[in-house]
């Protein structure tokens, strides 16, 4: 391992911000993680996953732990099921696609989100129907304090939309090694029914689809509407769908009846963000080399050399823009990072 000094991060996160790290090291294994860990418990760290869910909103004063851990296993199966296990620094999409390789079921409709396996649990990410709660069992996590690794279950993790126990009461106290996933061998779960999966499956002339068919289905529909990072700096969905109850969607589709929603499970109704924000007028907007992206309006874009406080700026006046005219606040999905209290760790 090599701590280098006054690292440029543009390449380690997916918005492209040129923030530099007063030192950097990647670790590939969880015994150079304590070691590191252990010869620097007195300074200021931040862990660095896939970069995906993150902005840099100035030059990081602390060191930087890369997350490089590799491998993936099948730990145990079944004729109906297996578990698999995957290190926390395998990328999620060659993750999900090696799943589909070998025909186990579950992930395909979390097809092409960016980022590592290592850092999906902390977001509980999900797309199209399905989260990684649905799928997951159990994962191994570093304890920032001993240095012991730690299993947690799901019912650990405590997930709810977009959270997990590692955003809340535990927030930078673990590092996430591991994941282990239950997935189908046959008789797949196949769900069509979320946003515009049944129609590009038909339009392909598929009506009973697998799961390749599925996880096909929705990397084409990603690829419509999300830039690819690699050309247009960018992390996403910036912002989260909000969730509102009964009381509060009444009143909100009583005066906006065209308005996208979807149920959810106890009864509240989530309203697409990104709806919210194109009828505030800012798709396709630009603010110097910060923007909105033109298809998407939920996806805040790097054109080339904006700051995270640039980025920033911008979230906070479509934060505040939707609010005004809506009613309802919105808030960032992404991590927004910055300041760092001492003694802490942080997970992008």
């Amino acid at each position: 391992m090599e701590i280098l000094k006054e690292y440029s991060l543009k390449a380690h996160n997916t918005f492209g911000i040129d923030a530099k790290a007063r030192a950097y090291v990647a670790v590939s294994s969880v015994e150079e993680l304590r070691e590191v860990l252990e010869a620097n418990r007195h300074q200021q760290i931040l862990v660095l996953g896939g970069g995906s869910n993150m902005l840099l909103t100035r030059d990081i004063e602390a060191l930087v732990v890369h997350m490089d851990i590799k491998g993936k296993e099948i730990v145990r199966e079944d004729e109906d099921t297996v578990w698999v296990r995957a290190m926390a620094g395998e990328n999620w999409h060659d993750f999900v696609l090696w799943t589909l390789e070998h025909d186990f079921g579950g992930l395909e409709n979390l097809s092409l989100i960016p980022g590592n396996t290592g850092t999906a649990p902390i977001q509980n990410i999900g797309a199209y129907g399905v989260e990684l709660k649905d799928t997951f069992v159990g994962c191994e996590a570093l304890d920032r304090n001993t240095l012991e690794l730690v299993p947690f279950s799901k019912e650990e993790c405590r997930f709810g939309y977009r959270d997990s126990v590692f955003k809340s009461v535990k927030k930078d106290a673990y590092i996430i090694t591991a994941v282990t996933f239950e997935l189908t061998k046959k008789n797949h779960r196949i769900a069509t029914g979320y946003g515009a999966i049944e129609s590009e499956l038909r339009s392909r002339g598929i009506h009973d689809p697998g799961i390749k068919d599925v996880s096909q289905a929705v990397i084409a529909i990603r690829n419509r509407k999300l830039p690819d990072p690699k050309v247009l700096g960018n992390s996403g969905s910036f912002f989260k769908n909000p969730v509102l109850d009964k009381k509060e969607f009444q009143t909100f589709i009583e005066n906006h009846g065209e308005a996208p929603h979807y149920k959810v499970d106890n009864g509240s109704f989530k309203v697409p963000a990104g709806w919210l924000i194109e009828q505030c007028g800012f798709k396709g907007k630009r603010f110097g080399d910060a923007g909105v992206h033109e298809k998407q309006a939920l996806v805040l874009v790097n054109h080339g050399n904006a700051s995270g406080q640039d980025i920033l700026a911008l979230a906070q006046k479509v934060m505040a823009a939707v609010e005004r005219k809506f009613n309802i606040a919105i808030s960032p999905e992404v991590n927004l990072i910055g300041q760092f209290p001492t003694g802490k760790v942080w997970n992008p």
